[in-house]
């Protein structure tokens, strides 16, 4: 999935035409999107099965409903920067560069897994692509981001955090104090964090309206001199355009930046989540209308960079995708018992 993460802009006159507009990526990045939002929906599929199968231990939090918002994001990444996120983490590991065979793999728990069997689907770790996890705690993540942020700038590093967090997590301590840190140390230019705050609407089964007065999530930001906009993240277009602008700004100055990305978790809240009494089905049919792939698609068939056949090709390769990794996952070993004692300590 290595497409998504190579800086394949182009100039205008290189770039797609969008009705009066030019987009700045030339065909083949515009079908590696659809290419790689697609993947991690059949991937994510194929994990919901296996684990209802019994097949995968632990939990599973799923990202169907939300592939634009990372994939508009991590477009931006750059080596040396880092990113890091909460447990529903499998869509940021696949675009960062890790294979669906070894993320399927350490979903099932194997020895050939990302983090050796040992982390699980919550627990993802790739820091050759610069992924810092994948991290269990709701919020405890939130200030080592931030702290990641200011590392960079102490070390003139010239790099940058991405540090995505959900709804749910905003009302926890540990945002505001590392969201105070990250302001204070802004101001000296030395906190070039991104905060991507994923609004999918649920924590858990709490409702954003039932969970805060403030249900403009986004003006929390105010509170520690934040500047901070909204972005719907269900458009793939339009997270690029906003991705891109700021982390511009964000590498030149070194002051933070805060991102509310809208979007709804049409997938339960977990695996095991079965009866979700906490909303009605006409609710998420509804959101279903607004489904960031179907978008996508719509868009690149309006503007003539894909066929129906294309797509149909794309969903069948996504698949087979998929399906190799659930074989590579089912056919490999269990971790050696001697992990037990590996990577636990530093050298």
């Amino acid at each position: 999935m290595a497409t998504t993460r190579s800086r394949s802009a182009k100039s205008a006159e290189n770039g797609v035409a969008k009705g009066a507009e030019t987009l700045p990526y030339d065909r083949d990045t515009l079908i590696g999107f659809s290419r790689t939002m697609t993947t991690i929906r059949l991937f994510e599929e194929a994990a919901q099965k296996a684990f209802r199968q019994g097949k995968i231990g632990g939990y599973l939090h799923l990202y169907i409903g939300q592939e634009a918002l990372a994939l508009g994001f991590l477009h931006e990444y750059r080596p040396g920067d880092k990113i890091i996120t909460a447990y529903r983490d499998h869509a940021h590991a696949l675009i960062l560069g890790a294979t669906p065979r070894e993320v399927m793999a350490e979903l099932y728990g194997k020895g050939t897994g990302l983090v050796k069997g040992k982390g699980g689907s919550m627990h993802l770790f790739d820091v050759k692509n610069g992924f810092w996890g994948g991290y269990g705690i709701v919020g405890g993540h939130i200030p080592l981001g931030v702290g990641f942020a200011y590392a960079q700038a102490y070390q003139k590093s010239g790099a940058m955090t991405q540090l995505y967090f959900g709804d749910g997590s905003i009302h926890n301590g540990a945002f505001h104090e590392a969201a105070n840190l990250a302001g204070l140390w802004g101001r000296e230019g030395m906190n070039p964090c991104l905060f991507v705050l994923e609004n999918n609407k649920y924590g858990m089964g709490t409702s954003v309206q039932r969970a805060t007065a403030m249900t403009d999530l986004s003006e929390k930001f105010d509170s520690y001199a934040i500047e901070h906009e909204d972005v719907d993240a269900n458009d793939l277009f339009a997270v690029l355009e906003c991705a891109q602008r700021v982390t511009k700004k964000i590498r030149e100055t070194g002051t933070p930046y805060g991102i509310e990305a809208q979007t709804y978790r049409v997938t339960a809240h977990g695996a095991a989540d079965f009866l979700e009494r906490y909303r009605g089905k006409e609710e998420v049919a509804e959101a279903r209308k607004h489904d960031p792939i179907n978008r996508y698609e719509h868009r690149l068939l309006e503007m003539g960079v894909a066929t129906e056949a294309d797509l149909e090709a794309i969903r069948a390769e996504a698949k087979a995708v998929a399906d190799d990794a659930v074989k590579f996952a089912e056919e490999s070993p269990e971790p050696d018992l001697s992990e037990l004692y590996t990577d636990v300590l530093a050298d």
